[in-house]
């Protein structure tokens, strides 16, 4: 992945010596060293993490320390900056964010002054970036909904520098203890940011108690800034806030039982799926737990896709030129063989019809989910495995210029509105919203098709590198771990994945590796029809998705988060 404008090739090395040289060796992958020059002459020495630009013939100049590899924060800096994610902001978005001032905003008449609502944000510990914040409003008929969205059109004009590089980098990259952000921190963790006690420019989504819409700019002041581990000890009746915020909680966890109901019986997918939840200290990583959709999670997102909705259904009834957020229904025969293989799993699934639509198969799907949820806690067997062959089968979210509906929310229009910090589609819809209600400057239509290509990619290209960091965080904890329990302990894990190669092992809750058919008893393997297991081509003995399984680790290659197990004892045969 790298920037479009990101100039000469940057690559990440450590320094080692050669003779009386230092030489830089590529640190993520194989590559041939290069030389640098002798000791004394460099801003670097022996042992150090740095980034260097090539200069010719075999020779690059270092251009940056990054410190050093035992350290996971520097190896992860490392990794964005090969990604060519972040670097230095351009000169002429440094002009435009001087040119907006210190100090409180200046007055706007045009806008709702909702600075005397009680509302509140809710976000990770670590967050900088409030996108959203709500409030509530009891009425004899139920309850209306306030929605505010960080208003970043109000700072980022269309065709200025800082929306031409917003548009490049597409989306905000975050890696384990750091973020690489699509906005400059001035913006994107200040005057963008719904922080608590400051008054705030947002966009509001109200939301009636008939479900109905209005939309405006208004603006507010958060009076509280909670995080998820804090509202869900608040749900559970624990913690220490104002009573009016403590039955603002309760009312809003009713009008999510309600949304999440409404949004299963119309035929939304409801996939069971963990996240990965790192924490890392000056120290390295500190812990590393999978963790199921929380409550406190829910509460917002539930809010967050009636918003996207509505304003996804003023779009598409306008025509109005905007990036939609497209899930098209999976193809019938992928649901087919996805039936297949989950009774090859013995995993009950409903009756598949002989012929069946693209929409009847989105509708399968759902129901597939719900069998493969129940499989899993009734039998423990699957918890990784299952979940995730469901959603293989499914087609790819991505943005598009046309409306084209969303398969697994079971709605006919959706966009992304919610997070204009972190996401550049959002930014144009707020545009496209504010071309309808107050007669704006649509979006330029001639480039939203190339516009919604490079988001789509942008996104992809994010997710792998979030994935890669989180690896290699994760690598370095099982480091310290083993180096605490020994090399030679075993753990209990679950074949996740199958490769031609050998078996792909979930194992001490957050860990994963590979474990080569070579290590499973001295015969060929191969994977059958539907690919759900290797099968010895003597023996018959079949390793199969969902399946426990003991290992051990033979090696861990940090800079590539890359572990490689050997089979071990399970906790059963142990005792």
């Amino acid at each position: 992945m790298s920037h479009p404008d990101a100039g000469p090739l940057r690559r990440v090395c450590e320094v080692r010596r050669r003779g009386r040289s230092l030489v830089a060796e590529p640190f993520f992958e194989v590559g041939s060293p290069i030389t640098l020059g002798r000791p004394g002459a460099l801003r670097a020495g022996e042992g150090d993490l740095v980034v260097v630009e090539s200069t010719g013939r075999g020779r690059a100049r270092v251009t940056e320390v990054l410190g050093r590899p035992d350290s996971v924060a520097d190896v992860l800096h490392g990794l964005a900056v090969e990604a060519g994610e972040g670097g230095p902001w351009p000169d002429a978005v440094d002009r435009e964010l001087r040119s907006l001032g210190d100090g409180p905003l200046p007055g706007d008449g045009t806008r709702r002054d909702l600075r005397d609502q009680r509302c509140f944000t809710i976000d990770p510990p670590e967050a900088k970036d409030f996108d959203d914040a709500l409030a509530l409003q009891r009425e004899d008929d139920g309850v209306r909904m306030f929605v505010h969205i960080a208003d970043v059109s109000a700072f980022v004009a269309a065709g200025s520098a800082t929306d031409h590089e917003a548009a490049l980098r597409s989306t905000s990259v975050y890696l384990p203890g750091r973020v690489e952000p699509m906005l400059p921190e001035a913006l994107s963790a200040d005057l963008c940011s719904l922080q608590p006690d400051v008054d705030r420019r947002v966009i509001t989504v109200e939301v009636a108690p008939d479900g109905s819409a209005a939309f405006y700019r208004s603006l507010i002041r958060s009076k509280h800034r909670l995080s998820y581990p804090q509202v869900e000890r608040l749900l559970a009746g624990g913690g220490d806030v104002p009573a009016e915020l403590r039955a603002d909680l309760s009312t809003l966890r009713e009008v999510t039982a309600r949304l999440r109901a409404e949004r299963f019986a119309r035929g939304a997918a409801a996939i069971s799926s963990r996240e990965l939840e790192l924490r890392l200290d000056a120290g390295g990583v500190r812990s590393a737990t999978m963790v199921g959709e929380a409550e406190a999670h829910a509460l917002v997102e539930e809010q967050m896709l009636v918003a996207n909705r509505r304003v996804a259904e003023v779009l598409a009834a306008a025509r109005a030129a905007a990036l939609h957020r497209v899930h098209e229904h999976p193809e019938p025969e992928s649901i087919v063989r996805l039936a297949q293989r989950l009774a090859a799993l013995e995993v009950p699934t409903p009756a598949v019809p002989e012929q069946f639509s693209s929409q009847e198969a989105a509708v399968l799907a759902a129901e597939v989910a719900v069998s493969v949820e129940r499989t899993v806690a009734a039998t423990g067997r699957g918890r990784d495995a299952f979940p995730s062959l469901v959603l293989r089968s499914l087609k790819r979210a991505r943005y598009d210029s046309r409306s084209l509906g969303h398969s697994g929310l079971a709605v006919p229009a959706y966009c992304h509105f919610t997070s204009p910090i972190r996401r550049y589609p959002d930014l144009i819809c707020h545009r496209a919203l504010l071309s309808r209600i107050e007669d704006g400057v649509p979006v330029p239509v001639d480039t939203l098709d190339a516009l919604a290509e490079h988001c789509s990619l942008r996104e992809r290209e994010a997710a792998a590198l979030e994935r890669r960091g989180d690896d290699v965080a994760l690598a370095f904890l099982l480091d310290q771990q083993l180096f605490e329990l020994g090399w030679q302990h075993s753990f209990d894990g679950e074949i996740v994945g199958l490769a031609e190669g050998g078996l792909f092992v979930r194992f001490g809750e957050v860990f994963e590796g590979l474990l080569p058919a070579r290590f499973l008893g001295g015969e060929w393997f191969d994977r059958d029809e539907l690919e759900v297991a290797l099968v010895g081509r003597s023996s018959g003995h079949r390793y199969r998705l969902g399946d426990p399984i003991g290992v051990s680790v033979r090696s861990i290659d940090r800079p590539r988060g890359r572990v490689l197990l050997e089979p071990g004892a399970r906790s059963s045969q142990r005792s």
